[in-house]
């Protein structure tokens, strides 16, 4: 009986340690997401900042870009609200209306290379360089923060990791993550003029991604159409075939008759025929 009391408390122990280090792991993983968010909600402020002078600069050369203009101005002001209302946090709402003022700055910044006299500006240049290198470091912050999600949701839905969150309400963070077409397809450049989107087909999203595939099956990338289909699928390799020669056909040239007083022409050289003698 003591024995079996011993082995029992020695389970309890190591089923506690267990449950300690889970919960720390948790504890450890949200406090990095929060970490990572940080970082990317800084480089979005700098840009709530920088945008308003790159719009009066521009504004003051490209009198007629004003379609631009107000989409950048509009968009900027609707992601610095939900910022300030969402208390700097992230979601789905906030990650479209940022990955659309993205786009909208790229295209500002395309849609001046029709200005001569603006590309030379010194405060556009500043400007341009500022607002480059702070784009590059959001999508490095963000892929980050999205990996340390990633890592998160997984210790969350997995088991037995799984009870210990749902006892102590560990939930799901949310990805910084686009799922509409609209706001994922290219910006489409013109010279001239600069539309909004493309004609074309846009990048696939998570969900079209994720069709045909159970919730435990990795995504299935041939669930949504091609552009080609003579395409070979992904992670296949086609090789490609050597041309076949085909030598040039030659007309036969007719055998015309020795006209008179021309040259007469050599005879064709025959090699001689050996024969064997005769065996004695």
């Amino acid at each position: 009986m003591e024995w079996f009391l011993l082995i029992l408390l020695l389970i309890v122990v190591v089923v506690g340690f267990y449950a300690v280090g889970l919960y720390n792991g948790f504890v450890r993983s949200r406090n990095l997401i929060q970490e990572s968010w940080r970082q990317i909600d800084v480089e979005l402020n700098r840009r709530y900042d920088l945008i308003p002078n790159l719009v009066e600069t521009v504004r003051a050369y490209a009198a007629h870009e004003r379609n631009t203009l107000e989409g950048v101005t509009r968009l900027r002001n609707q992601a610095a609200a939900l910022a300030q209302a969402g208390g700097g946090a992230v979601t789905q709402e906030r990650a479209q209306v940022e990955e659309q003022l993205s786009g909208a700055v790229r295209n500002l910044l395309v849609s001046v290379e029709a200005y001569p006299e603006l590309k030379s500006n010194v405060n556009f240049l500043e400007l341009q360089r500022e607002l480059t290198a702070t784009e590059d470091r959001i999508a490095a912050g963000r892929r980050f923060y999205n990996a340390n999600v990633r890592n998160y949701n997984t210790q969350v839905e997995s088991f037995p990791s799984n009870i210990l969150a749902g006892m102590f309400k560990f939930e799901k963070a949310t990805y910084f993550e686009v799922n509409d077409a609209a706001v994922r397809q290219a910006p489409h450049v013109s010279f001239g003029e600069i539309s909004d989107r493309p004609q074309g087909a846009p990048e696939p999203t998570n969900d079209q991604l994720a069709a045909g595939a159970t919730p435990s099956a990795l995504p299935n990338p041939q669930a949504y159409p091609q552009s080609n289909p003579a395409a070979p699928a992904p992670g296949e390799f086609t090789t490609p075939q050597p041309p076949t020669y085909a030598p040039p056909a030659q007309a036969p040239q007719a055998q015309q008759p020795p006209q008179q007083g021309a040259a007469p022409q050599p005879p064709t050289y025959q090699p001689p025929t050996y024969q064997q003698p005769p065996q004695q």
